[in-house]
């Protein structure tokens, strides 16, 4: 065979070669395309809804199909598994990192004298950080509005740049109360006993795909209590947890996994206010002070108490804003469930929210579950 003719077929073989993965390329590029449209969607609504010169609200209409089954099926070990977990459902084939989210609190139920059922939430934790409303209208679930700590994926200024627009991707997962258009509303609070590691055979979650779950799929306080129920909890950043749910029919309870059972067994208490001290054993809490394995806060219990004890003839919202101040907290280097991040009253019966920001009680953002 001559020079000219192996040349003639070198070339050949280059050119389809080039042309193959051009068209792997392309291909790849309209698969990148097609899964990020939405999500470039998401990012582009966007918006800041305060105006503070450091930490802010914003809000955020997710527009891409998540799956939480595929988070959920991926199989959550440990702290990593559970961060791969949502970054590869939110942020697929990019190389973003966050770490698990931590979170304190008190929670409430309230039902005002004209009926409507209010659940109030003061989100506190030892470092600063910007909210973000994050609107989900799930094709296979219940509309909502949840609220995320944007210090937790580090985008305390969510449209800063195209890298925190993007983290902002995972904020479905990592929120730490909610409301869904069937009025339950939900929310974490941080306890002091050994992190929650169930492994009775049942898949695993983590702790904010649980206010995940119960947001999409719940429509009641017996509906969430019995979806988490069907799964094995696992207590992510090294801490532990309860969660505090509520429904528009008024009936609100903690959800915790007994610190005294050796398998962490699920109970669910009927309690109107809760802190960071185990329901369940309330009466081996005492106020302004550790209780080992059963957790702190029952001066912030006592002092809600105490405002729906004083109102009690004549409960509306201002009852609600009145007992979230009662408990707020200011920053304390020193106490990682201090200083109030944000403080939310969630309508379940009108289905409308006010957020105060900072304990700045005078600047209050309503918004209700349409973006």
């Amino acid at each position: 065979m001559s020079n000219t003719v192996k040349k003639s077929n070198i070339k050949k073989i280059l050119v389809r070669i080039i042309s193959i993965i051009l068209i792997l390329i392309i291909l790849l590029g309209g698969v990148f395309t097609a899964i990020y449209f939405t999500r470039f969607q998401t990012i582009s609504t966007i918006r800041k809804v305060t105006d503070y010169d450091d930490f802010n609200v914003y809000k955020m209409n997710v527009k891409y199909d998540y799956n939480l089954d595929n988070i959920i099926e991926k199989g959550i070990t440990d702290d990593q598994s559970f961060v791969n977990a949502i970054v590869g459902e939110s942020l697929p084939f990019l190389p973003i990192c966050i770490k698990a989210p931590k979170f304190a609190c008190s929670a409430f139920t309230m039902t005002a004298s004209n009926g409507d059922v209010f659940m109030g939430r003061n989100y506190d934790f030892k470092n600063d950080s910007s909210a973000l409303l994050v609107y989900c209208s799930p094709k296979d679930g219940y509309k909502s509005v949840a609220t995320a700590a944007l210090d937790n994926i580090k985008a305390n200024v969510a449209d800063k740049n195209i890298k925190s627009k993007l983290t902002c991707l995972t904020a479905p997962f990592i929120c730490l109360d909610g409301m869904n258009e069937k009025g339950v509303s939900i929310a974490v609070l941080t306890l002091d006993s050994d992190p929650t590691r169930q492994n009775t055979g049942k898949q695993t979650i983590g702790t904010t795909l649980a206010i995940r779950l119960v947001l999409d799929k719940a429509a009641s306080t017996q509906e969430a209590v019995d979806l988490l129920g069907e799964y094995d909890m696992f207590a992510t950043s090294g801490r532990d947890y309860h969660f505090y749910i509520t429904d528009s029919s008024g009936d609100g309870r903690v959800v915790e996994y007994d610190c005294n059972s050796a398998d962490r067994k699920l109970t669910d208490t009927p309690i109107r206010t809760i802190t960071n001290f185990y329901g369940m054993y309330i009466d081996k809490v005492q106020p302004n002070q550790k209780n080992g394995i059963y957790g702190h806060g029952k001066e912030r219990y006592d002092k809600i108490e105490a405002v729906f004890e004083e109102e009690k003839t004549n409960y509306t919202t201002d009852s609600a804003w009145k007992a979230l101040k009662a408990a707020a907290q200011l920053p304390n280097p020193e106490d990682v469930t201090s200083n109030t991040q944000w403080s939310i009253v969630y309508n379940d019966t009108t289905l409308t929210a006010d957020i105060v920001l900072r304990r700045n009680w005078e600047d209050i953002y309503s918004y209700d579950l349409n973006y």
